[in-house]
């Protein structure tokens, strides 16, 4: 049986409850085996819990499936009656997955997945951000609008980046690079974490673990490598690749990956950019001497009305919302 017909099915017997001691030990040396079936099984799962909240907003319409009438789950895999009908009832997603209805079980939820042979397409809508698996066992964070295509091949995986901001996880496998194109940037790795924002005429790189390789189409032989805790920004225009250590600002940058925005001096026009990316009630600034404030913080992503009222309680700022606009302005003497 594949890794992946194995991750299906314990990913199943994950979801129907705790596993008796004696499947705990089984999963362990499956897991133990291949260190691709790691990255496998969170697949998995990850299709099964697309699979419930589609089955939560059709309100189950349409989703019925039959269990088939048998199923490679071993003789001696048995357990209580409930146990085995809870499982039974699981077992229909299998068939579903096993029968291709990925796509249409995934476009259920929020975002766009397409899907075509060896590939996948991944859009996020705004404000939304997304972990995704990925074929290889791999996981791709998406943030707020953002858009990329995937294909996995025999002799290296691609991610084409259109648009916005991806941190990957990449599961390591020597034979099978994984190249991230953003625009003419070209980011290379084999097994490591890092993101590529796509901004201007360029990509900023950052790492968070292990080394990356990039440079610029065209100019192959200028390519610079960037380890962890260290950032570049790559493009065109530049004569050359540099990149700087900069840990705890990689930090910050990424802590939109749970939902907040991290500010330690950025000025509040920049901030108040990076707000509106992820809100549809947008924030202003009336008075231009703000702009140049700055912001200091933690804050959640999706309440700029929150962010406007605490940093105008710093700097006697007056703070509006009318008509789905947030205004920020000095008040009036």
């Amino acid at each position: 049986m594949s890794n992946d017909d194995m991750a299906q099915f314990w990913a199943i017997r994950l979801d129907a409850g705790a596993l008796s001691p004696e499947d705990e030990v089984a999963l362990d040396a499956w897991l133990e085996g291949d260190e691709r079936r790691q990255g496998a099984l969170l697949r998995a799962q990850g299709i099964l819990s697309y699979f419930d909240r589609g089955r939560a907003l059709a309100g189950g319409a349409g989703l019925a499936m039959t269990a088939p009438a048998a199923d490679p789950v071993n003789d001696d895999e048995k357990g209580d009656e409930k146990g085995e009908d809870a499982i039974a009832a699981r077992l229909s997603r299998r068939r579903f997955i096993a029968a291709g209805g990925v796509a249409a079980m995934l476009a259920l939820g929020t975002g766009l997945w397409e899907f075509w042979p060896r590939g996948q397409r991944i859009e996020t809508a705004l404000g939304e951000i997304r972990s995704v698996p990925l074929a290889d066992g791999s996981l791709a964070t998406i943030n707020t609008q953002s858009r990329m295509a995937v294909r996995m091949e025999e002799q290296r995986r691609t991610v084409r980046l259109d648009d916005g901001e991806v941190w990957f996880k990449v599961a390591h496998d020597p034979n099978r690079p994984f190249l991230v194109e953003a625009g003419d940037v070209r980011v290379r790795a084999v097994g490591t974490a890092f993101a590529v924002r796509r901004e201007g005429g360029g990509a900023e790189v950052l790492v968070t673990e292990g080394v990356v390789e990039t440079w610029i189409v065209g100019r192959e032989s200028e390519a610079r490598r960037v380890g962890a805790g260290a950032m570049a920004f790559v493009t065109p225009a530049a004569p050359e690749i540099r990149s700087v250590a900069a840990a705890p600002e990689i930090e910050r940058s990424l802590s939109w990956r749970s939902g907040e925005l991290a500010f330690d001096g950025e000025a509040l026009g920049d901030a108040v950019a990076q707000f509106n990316r992820y809100n549809e009630t947008k924030l202003v600034i009336a008075d231009p001497a703000l702009k140049q404030e700055p912001v200091v913080g933690y804050f959640s992503a999706n309440e700029p009305e929150e962010f406007a009222r605490a940093f105008g309680g710093l700097v006697d700022a007056r703070v509006t919302n009318k008509a789905g606009t947030i205004t920020i302005d000095r008040p009036r003497r």
